[in-house]
């Protein structure tokens, strides 16, 4: 019975995209209700809560001293962890982090990483021996479709919540980060590219593509998933929708 109910939605909502239409009425370039509240941990050094539709995903930044990685020697050290909790979704498992949680942590950490938002050049004590770690750890409360641009979007938030700590080896007056890259995910069904893909939409696409771009324009990541083929007008499309709707998207991060 799953199989016939899966396949009954599968084609239906196939269909509503040929007439370029979704299953929550929605147009193919609207994301869903978009909320962010920052600051909502007490013991971490930032935090923020974002939530795009029924996704719910909490970030907690911790500041902490350690060693440089060996090429690196005159840098801070980024490290950012996803954790998919059985509470958040039936089909997350217990035990260590998944490819899904990998790959959500990567594509958050590159779209930080590569758009420099943290000038981690700041973050030295002492070169080559100490620096500070910011650690940014991303909690999915709730799965309903797109945990990339939520986790995106709550990692970014939590970073610009973020207070020194109160350690005689910080000198900065404050958390050094400068840019704000915001990432946007397109699916593809049956042919037609929409954002923000709900959990439903999610299940049947053919492939999704995540861009995460900076206020000039400029794309600092991208990740593509799922099984199928994108051509070069999806892509096209596909960055197009992310230029556009990055603007929207940066308008919640406090």
């Amino acid at each position: 019975m799953q199989e016939i109910v899966s396949s009954v939605k599968r084609n239906y909502i196939a269909d509503l995209a040929r007439q370029r239409k979704r299953v929550d009425g929605r147009g193919l370039d609207q994301y869903r209700e978009i909320s962010v509240e920052p600051g909502l941990i007490e013991n971490a050094d930032g935090s923020a809560l974002a939530k795009i539709g029924n996704t719910q995903v909490l970030v907690g930044v911790k500041l902490q001293k350690g060693e440089p990685y060996p090429d690196t020697p005159e840098s801070g050290v980024l490290i950012v962890n996803a954790e998919l909790v059985p509470l958040a979704s039936p089909t997350f498992e217990p035990g260590p982090p998944d490819e899904n949680a990998i790959e959500l942590a990567r594509v958050v950490d590159r779209g930080i990483r590569e758009s420099q938002a943290i000038e981690l050049e700041k973050l030295v004590i002492t070169p080559g021996e100490e620096v500070w770690i910011v650690f940014v750890d991303i909690h999915v409360l709730d799965q309903d479709g797109n945990l990339i641009d939520t986790s995106a979007l709550a990692a970014i938030s939590a970073l610009w919540n973020t207070k020194p700590p109160k350690d005689e080896d910080w000198k900065l007056k404050k958390f050094p980060i400068s840019k704000n890259p915001v990432t946007v995910t397109t699916a593809k069904i049956n042919g037609e590219m929409m954002v923000d893909p709900c959990l439903d939409e999610e299940s049947v696409m053919e492939a999704r593509i995540s861009m995460a771009t900076t206020e000039d324009g400029n794309i600092c990541a991208i990740q593509k998933g799922g099984s199928g083929t994108l051509t070069l007008q999806d892509i096209d499309k596909a960055y197009e929708l992310a230029v556009t709707k990055a603007d929207e998207l940066r308008k919640y991060v406090k």
